[in-house]
């Protein structure tokens, strides 16, 4: 088993570094996908339309896949034994089954003109080229939750590198067709797009259950504990966690809403993914503390001092680095030079860039806080502290914007600091009890 260190003796920083790295890295390149795919999308025919499609597609494909996301974190905190394992593996199945059925009955023309032409009122050309975008995304979410369910198997048994290789061949996959379909195909750029992303993690997801392999023979020579938890226990211990991440899938949409609805709402809304992606870059090593801190502190109390030492130094590292461009010249180098804004949006952009620039900490604190709970299969907590931060975030939104009058995007980094911070602050108090 490829462990950093023996469970016996408290980890060192650097131990717990090569176990992150890997983690961290595989956040990173995920990040890539987005921007290269809407880059080719932008310089095919149609760009405007084919991008509206594609980004509705990927958005509604986000939802659908929500309530597989956490299942690298129930691998990596239950399937400890021979029996755990293969309860969790059918209860993954059975999940990935569930996503994908709702999908395709969502295809249905019915019900899909209910909710794309009636509710959301896409436009004739939008609708026809989302359809077959969401229709070739359908083996996505599955694909990424059986892929999820193995990352946590390799994980809890420390081959970390082996989740980044996976990465970097979904990366390639995504690479590869996007640029043979860009350069050869006559496909319209959404469906590029579609294809692309769908070949990327099923190739990841092949990938994963061989890179798994040495885990796996290793989980199953373990003897069965007594413990071991029953499908109702797991069905117990998910669905908070599934819940949160239904939860968090609903903040964007709320900033986006009072945003529209504030001073400078369309200098808001063009500089927020702009924050978003520089935010991205740091909050990301952050957010995969979880699986680490799980595995990690899995191993017994000597390991908590350790693991909590190093979320620490992450923390400070990493909203140190925001800030550092936040309130420094850097900022208007990665706005316009980077991200290519203007003179008077990049100047617009620096104060909510300030605003948000501590949340990267609060983003370690809420993954090691999460990871405690999950070791403790006490995971409904997360729920509440989830609930809590998307309540926060949408009181500070209409404080912001309706009582105080500040700028759309001011509003929406205040809120997003706040509400994160509240739903920070009630784990801290739940997990004491």
């Amino acid at each position: 088993m490829q462990t950093p260190q023996s469970s016996e003796q408290p980890l060192t920083q650097r131990a717990i570094a090569r176990f992150w790295t890997p983690l961290a890295a595989t956040w990173l390149m995920m990040a890539i996908e987005g921007p290269v795919l809407a880059a080719l999308i932008a310089r095919r025919a149609d760009p405007e339309v084919n991008l509206a499609a594609y980004g509705v597609a990927f958005a509604f494909a986000i939802i659908v896949e929500a309530p597989v996301i956490m299942m690298m974190s129930a691998a990596t905190a239950l399937a400890a034994a021979p029996v755990a394992f293969r309860r969790l593996r059918r209860f993954a199945h059975l999940l990935n089954a569930l996503i994908t059925v709702s999908m395709l009955l969502i295809l249905l023309p019915p019900v899909y003109d209910l909710i794309f032409r009636r509710m959301i009122g896409l436009g004739p050309e939008v609708l026809r080229l989302t359809h077959r975008s969401l229709l070739i995304l359908l083996p996505w979410p599955g694909a990424i939750g059986y892929r999820r369910f193995y990352q946590g198997i390799m994980i809890r048994h420390g081959f970390t590198r082996r989740v980044a290789y996976g990465t970097m061949l979904r990366v390639t996959a995504m690479l590869g067709t996007a640029l043979a379909l860009f350069l050869h195909g006559t496909l319209p750029g959404a469906w590029m797009g579609a294809c692309a992303l769908t070949a990327g993690v099923c190739a990841e997801a092949v990938a994963s259950r061989w890179l798994a392999r040495d885990a796996r023979r290793e989980l199953l020579r373990q003897p069965d504990e007594d413990d071991a938890p029953g499908y109702r226990q797991i069905l117990d211990f998910y669905a908070p966690l599934a819940m949160t991440a239904w939860l968090i899938m609903a903040v964007q949409p709320l900033v986006t809403f009072f945003m529209g609805q504030a001073r400078f709402a369309l200098e808001s809304l063009a500089v927020l993914p702009v924050i978003n992606s520089l935010g991205f870059i740091f909050r990301a090593p952050g957010l995969s503390y979880q699986e680490v801190a799980i595995a990690l502190l899995g191993r017994g109390e000597a390991q908590r001092a350790p693991v909590r030492r190093f979320a620490w130094t992450l923390a400070l590292a990493l909203a140190g680095g925001l800030c550092l461009i936040a309130y420094t010249p850097l900022a208007g180098l990665w706005f316009e030079k980077v991200s290519g804004l203007s003179r008077e949006l990049s100047d617009f952009a620096r104060l909510p860039l300030r605003v948000l620039a501590p949340i990267p900490a609060l983003g370690v604190a809420l993954s090691l806080l999460r990871a405690k709970l999950v070791v403790r299969r006490k995971t409904g907590p997360i729920t509440w502290a989830t609930a809590t931060e998307v309540a926060g975030v949408m009181l500070l939104l209409v404080a912001g914007t309706k009582l105080l009058d500040l700028p759309g995007a001011v509003a929406a980094c205040l809120a997003l600091l706040g509400g994160r911070a509240a739903g920070v602050a009630l784990l801290l108090a739940l997990g004491r009890r």
